[in-house]
């Protein structure tokens, strides 16, 4: 361990890249995303200021060796510092001429405010007076100093900032000034001297002296920051492993607080808000970064930059132009301006919104900068899903504006509806939403990163202060969140526990509707429409993009009979008006038709009831009769909507009981009506029915192709239903393609005993029609049993689909309803399962049986049709699975089906050799 490098410095790139084999990938996970580009920065000749990195290996290290440092860790920190100081020619710790630095930490994935940093590290009370003595500005020095001694204080020893901050606000309000800037060099110097008593009340020494004490303090405390509640909670949101670790990164200060010549800005090479591609940021003049990223003085328009320094702005935009191109992606920058030097702190991949994603990655198909597959792998399937949330309708939004109950408005800082109870700190919107399930928009003065975990749990974010590149607006454009920032004319009380917004005061718990797309706030709730994907432009470019991708030809090694092209998405709808919708999202086909959930129409569930009550088979056909043209009439409008591609029709599957009254509420009103001698012989005779169907188990009684086998006239009737409407359709000039699916086979003597009486049924109703078209029988596979024995059933079967619901609580042995109430959640959280099996597919268990059951199927059929129809066909993981094993399509919600399209390109592209 002795012998490890943990440091490197921003020359030592080339060391970097040989020591983890030359991949940057690895490199980024060596040195953090922020170390890494610094490096980066570094060599290609954009100015950064000199430094070094401690390496994410040392954090783990660290955190394994009980919060110890690595043997030879700090040596190695020391010793770069001295390179760091031959480079600036300052010296750490000299009192004639200081090298002060900064300490932050540097993630492989980009974590924006989650885990610490220390600024102005060098200075104490003799360095102080050697740079007043260097700069000839005391004002300036104790403004650097008291920042230290407050960061310190509040990062490195867990003080409360609050205890800083209000003797800040009392100082300023005795001085009768409102901004930081308006104070003087003896404000900032006795202000120093309060905030080291406060270290020496609040924890019993004195705030550190010796430079580099401080230095190993502020490395252990970011080191320490990566488990630190925020952070943790930011990975939990955003997926980010718990084990990687976070560089620290040491670097030499440079001052935007310096004189008006000095100044510093966070900005975007594009809009992160719309994909716009112009330069987007703020600045501030005679400030430090903190101060633009914590929004805690609004800042100008990055282009106002052009008119204060119009040299170091054309040298600002040429280097953001060369870093774009670079990387090939939007960057997010940060950058300090010293006396008319400027100096360039961090560039990392920008933070965006949905629709500035898709927009930037069309667009830089177009510039000729990325390629159409790395424009869809640019895009995340949450970002499409956010695409197509609800909107405000436009005109209740106009009709609230007219009624008066627009109060505020702010920076469009992440676009989206949101309707919420509002609350002001961000335990209690926490708890708001995850214990009481309310929608909650969290209302803040400004956010800080301690506030992420109220932040991820809000519909919503709404702050007074603050601008579009604040913590507020990255943080919910990371996440989707509705956010409006610097709405400047509300006040909050955080006493009071209230806001007023012109002239009304809100209370907390009321509702607010905020527009983050427009920086609209209403009172009170203002209803939403979902958007359609026709209006969504560059969305339908980058899913037409990721349709051809999807149907190139799969080049993988493939046994005989597996698709040559990527996954085709289908869609689960059991009526026209969600076949039509699905088709105009991109479906495919159909893979589920539910054909049970057309019997509970409340005119057809009394015929339904009727059928089931029935004694004997003549008076259930009776009812059946009555029940065929509904169903051929739902099957017609299926068939148009869908015309030229595949549906599945599954039969039916639930057992009979679940459309029946519920028995108790029925028990307890034959009950009353006995204890007031009267007799209703109708419920009398509905009751002993549900009670006769009675199971302990239902979900593995009489259900599926087993009630098929008890009554073949149901499914017989269905089926005829099926075929004499697809050669209507036929006969009106449409192309139908019924596939027949028949649920919970568990033996093949079950479809050997059904599947040739309806083949019957329907070469009878295509020679009654005088009409012929193609169609498939198949199954569904829900039931080990069946996936164990899947070449047998496909001799019959001519399609599987995976009911991975069914599928998954037959492996797990878990009742759905039951196992996510009682102790699912616990288990996740708990790391006993990595994830909610229910949600995605478990690739070892359940994952495993269905690929035993596709190679066995296509053993038998070559041609095999497989594809999946659960509610795992929508989810990007499970798709990325699906796509590994081979099957032809997944099927999922209409409104899932854009989110596919992108997953199963994605998928394509990743998994191509």
């Amino acid at each position: 361990m002795a012998d490890q490098k943990w440091v490197y410095t921003f020359q030592d790139v080339e060391a970097a890249e040989k020591h983890v084999g030359g991949v940057w990938d690895k490199v980024r996970g060596l040195l953090g995303g922020k170390g890494a580009n610094l490096a980066d920065m570094t060599r290609i000749g954009i100015p950064v200021p000199p430094g070094f990195t401690v390496t994410t290996e040392a954090c783990n290290a660290y955190i394994d060796g009980g919060e110890k440092f690595p043997e030879g860790m700090w040596d190695q920190e020391l010793a770069a510092m001295k390179e760091t100081e031959e480079l600036t020619g300052k010296n750490f710790g000299d009192t004639k001429n200081p090298l002060l630095v900064s300490c932050r930490s540097g993630a492989v994935k980009s974590m924006p405010g989650m885990m610490d940093t220390v600024l102005n590290i060098g200075l104490n009370d003799e360095t102080a007076k050697g740079m007043v003595a260097l700069t000839g500005d005391e004002r300036f020095v104790y403004d650097a100093y008291r920042r230290l001694v407050q960061m310190f204080g509040s990062v490195v020893l867990g003080i409360d900032d609050e205890a800083f901050e209000d003797i800040l606000e009392e100082h300023k309000e005795k001085k009768g000034v409102a901004m930081d800037t308006d104070l003087e060099a003896e404000d900032w110097k006795n202000l120093t001297a309060e905030f080291q008593k406060i270290i020496k009340k609040e924890k019993g020494f004195d705030f550190p002296q010796d430079p580099a004490e401080q230095l190993r303090m502020a490395t252990e405390a970011v080191f320490a920051s990566w488990n630190g509640k925020r952070a943790v909670d930011y990975r939990n949101a955003a997926g980010i492993p718990h084990d990687l670790g976070t560089a620290v990164n040491v670097m030499t200060m440079v001052f935007g607080n310096m004189e008006e010549a000095s100044g510093t800005g966070v900005a975007f090479t594009r809009n992160p808000s719309t994909g716009e591609n112009k330069l987007w940021g703020e600045y501030l003049l005679n400030a430090q970064g903190e101060d633009v990223v914590a929004g805690i003085r609004n800042a100008e328009q990055i282009d106002g930059l052009n008119d204060n320094m119009p040299e170091v702005y054309k040298e600002f935009q040429d280097i953001t132009i060369k870093l774009e191109n670079h990387y090939r992606e939007m960057q997010d920058v940060e950058f300090t301006i010293e006396r008319g030097k400027l100096w360039m702190l961090q560039t990392r991949d920008g933070k965006r919104t949905a629709k500035a994603a898709v927009q930037i990655a069309v667009d830089m198909v177009a510039e000729g900068l990325i390629s159409k597959e790395e424009a869809v792998l640019k895009v995340d399937t949450d970002q499409v899903d956010t695409l197509l949330h609800p909107q405000f309708d436009p005109a209740e939004k106009e009709k609230a504006d007219k009624e008066g109950k627009m109060v505020a408005t702010g920076v469009n800082a992440s676009p989206g509806a949101a309707v919420g109870r509002i609350y002001f700190d961000a335990n209690t919107a926490e708890q708001k939403s995850k214990e009481e399930g309310q929608d909650v928009i969290m209302v803040r003065p400004f956010t800080k990163p301690d506030d992420v975990h109220g932040m991820l749990a809000s519909k919503g974010i709404l702050t007074s202060e603050g601008g579009a590149t604040s913590h507020a607006a990255v943080v919910a454009r990371q996440f989707g969140i509705p956010c409006v920032v610097g709405a400047s004319d509300i006040q909050i009380s955080m006493k009071e526990r209230t806001l007023v917004a012109a002239g009304v005061t809100i209370k907390e718990g009321d509702y607010l509707s905020v527009d983050g797309a427009t920086g609209e706030v209403f009172l009170g709730e203002i209803p939403s429409v979902a958007p359609t994907l026709e209006e969504q432009t560059e969305l339908l470019v980058l899913l037409t993009w990721a349709d051809e991708i999807s149907a190139t030809k799969d080049i993988r090694t493939a046994p005989e009979g597996w698709p040559t092209r990527g996954l085709m998405v289908w869609a689960n709808a059991d009526y026209p008006e969600d076949a039509r919708r699905a088709r105009s999202y991109g479906a495919q086909g159909i893979g589920l038709c539910r054909t049970e959930h057309m019997f509970f129409e409340p005119e057809r569930l009394p015929i339904v009831q009727k059928m089931i009550m029935a004694d004997n088979v003549e008076d259930r056909v009776e009812a059946l009769d009555i029940l065929l043209p509904y169903q051929r009439s739902d099957f017609d409008g299926l068939f148009e909507a869908m015309t030229g591609l595949p549906v599945i029709i599954r039969l039916i599957d639930p057992p009979l009981h679940e459309f029946m009254p519920d028995e108790h509420k029925l028990l307890e009103e034959v009950i009353a009506n006995r204890i007031q001698n009267k007799v209703d012989q109708a419920k009398e005779d509905l009751l002993v029915s549900i009670q006769n169907l009675h199971e302990s188990n239902p979900m593995m009684g009489l259900r599926g192709v087993r009630l098929s086998v008890v009554m073949p006239e149901i499914v017989s009737m269905q089926v005829r239903a099926i075929f004499e409407a697809a050669a209507d359709v036929t006969l009106r000039g449409f192309d139908p393609h019924p596939e027949v699916m028949i649920p919970l086979t568990g033996h093949i003597n079950e479809l050997h005993f059904i599947q040739p009486k309806l083949e019957e049924i329907a070469k009878a109703v295509m020679e009654e029609k005088g009409v012929e078209f193609e169609y498939k029988f198949g199954t569904m596979i829900e039931i080990p049993r069946a996936g164990l024995t899947a070449d047998e059933i496909a001799g019959t079967a001519e399609f599987f689909s995976f009911g991975t619901n069914d599928l998954t609580q037959f492996t797990f042995g878990y009742s759905r309803d039951d196992a996510e109430r009682n102790f699912l959640v616990k288990y996740v959280e708990d790391g006993i399962l990595p994830r909610n099996p229910f949600q995605t597919i478990d690739t070892q268990g359940v994952g495993q049986l269905m690929d035993l059951t596709v190679k066995k199927g296509r053993g038998t059929r070559v041609d095999l049709e497989v594809g999946i129809c659960g509610e795992h066909g929508g989810d990007p993981e499970s798709i990325d699975w699906c796509y590994k094993i081979g099957l032809n399509y997944v099927s999922c919600s209409p409104f899932r089906v854009p989110v596919a399209r992108l997953a199963a390109a994605q998928s394509a592209i990743k998994n191509r050799e």
